[in-house]
């Protein structure tokens, strides 16, 4: 297959099996959802949905989350790993939504970088998924699944994110980096993984990929 095959290959395999695409934290409006991102930094999705019902019954709103101390936030979110920076950041970027953009989360990766504890991911996944604007988050399973699929060298996220917006279609790139997500966790895990039932890297994988697999 050319590298356009191989493209076309991964976009209907996963608009195939993903038709109707859940998105993996649990959250109501764009501040718990950049609440909830912030919190998932090195820890489970399936972790942070079980603290931020916790978090959110005292501070679903910047003003409300204020009021509360670093310290108190801090015991909530420690299952969620990296409590002091998250709890610091939190308090910190709720703070600023308040002075600078009347208490909303703002729709530009500009403001939204400026925030502590929010890097280009986090803001890529708040604008993917709160407002609709194109992006594509690299988590690790992307960049796993984009090195798989030799569609990326795997130097890094930023390598890895700038290949997948260069081979992609825009308009699939918000539907397509869940679809990867739930398709790595899945189908193509770093661990445990099941070649027979990894279609998509069967099919296209890169050959020292498949060799290496091949001798195990």
């Amino acid at each position: 297959m050319t590298k356009q095959e191989r493209v076309t290959f991964v976009i209907n395999t996963l608009k195939e099996q993903y038709p109707s695409i859940p998105i993996p934290l649990d959250h109501k409006d764009p501040y718990t959802l950049l609440i909830a991102v912030l919190l998932s930094a090195q820890c489970t999705d399936v972790r942070v949905n079980q603290i931020t019902p916790l978090l959110f019954a005292k501070a679903d709103n910047p003003y409300d989350m204020i009021k509360m101390s670093v310290e108190e936030i801090k015991e909530i979110i420690r299952p969620c790993g990296l409590s002091p920076m998250k709890s610091k950041g939190i308090h910190g970027l709720s703070h600023i939504l308040i002075d600078k953009h009347g208490g909303k989360v703002p729709q530009s990766f500009e403001y939204l970088e400026e925030l502590p504890a929010v890097g280009h991911k986090t803001a890529s996944v708040v604008m993917s998924q709160a407002f609709g604007v194109p992006a594509f988050p690299v988590d690790t399973h992307i960049h796993r699944l984009m090195y798989r699929w030799n569609l990326t060298n795997g130097k890094n996220v930023q390598q890895t994110e700038k290949d997948a917006k260069r081979l992609f279609p825009e308009e699939t790139w918000n539907d397509l980096h869940l679809q990867m997500i739930w398709y790595g966790r899945q189908f193509s895990p770093a661990r445990g993984w099941d070649l027979d039932k990894d279609i998509i890297t069967k099919t296209i994988g890169r050959k020292t990929i498949l060799d290496s697999y091949a001798k195990k």
